[in-house]
């Protein structure tokens, strides 16, 4: 039995640990079962959750999130406009977001879905090598997708 201190009062029987912690106002939380014998602790139970989920939020606060963010290429998008969007996902990129790239087939496009998806894999493969993809080039309907970051190198 460890007190709330962190001293060790020694082995008691069940009673005995269970009389100390009323007298004192806090619960004894078994620390260690596996242990030969058991180790239990003294604590305020209250105030042990709430140093806990207080350390929790503080970790959550300091995660990194990480966004998704999109670009729109069209079918027969020109090639400054190309250069435009791949300026905008590097940036993305390097402020650690992932990027969805998206093209719309629009009437008479839908014919050319095989020339669609080169057209996004060019796009990819302009990046060069410091590019993943998280999701390959997909169809849903008449809108083709797919998703990259960047490596860490």
């Amino acid at each position: 039995m460890i007190d709330e201190d962190g001293k060790n009062l020694g082995v008691l029987e069940r009673e005995q640990a269970l009389s100390i912690a009323h007298e004192r106002g806090l619960d004894v939380i078994l620390v260690s079962p596996g242990a030969n014998p058991p180790v239990s602790k003294l604590i305020d139970q209250g105030k042990f959750r709430y140093e806990q989920e207080k350390q929790l939020r503080k970790q959550k606060a300091h995660q990194k999130k990480i966004e998704i963010k999109g670009v729109r290429l069209t079918f027969k998008m020109g090639v400054h406009d190309k250069e435009l969007r791949k300026m905008q996902a590097a940036r993305f990129m390097e402020k650690g977001h992932k990027v969805k790239i998206e093209m719309m087939l629009r009437g008479r496009e839908r014919q050319f879905g095989e020339m669609a998806i080169e057209n996004i894999k060019k796009f990819i493969n302009s990046f060069g090598q410091n590019i993943a993809l998280e999701q390959q080039v997909s169809i849903q309907g008449n809108r083709l997708s797919a998703i990259i970051y960047k490596k860490n190198s």
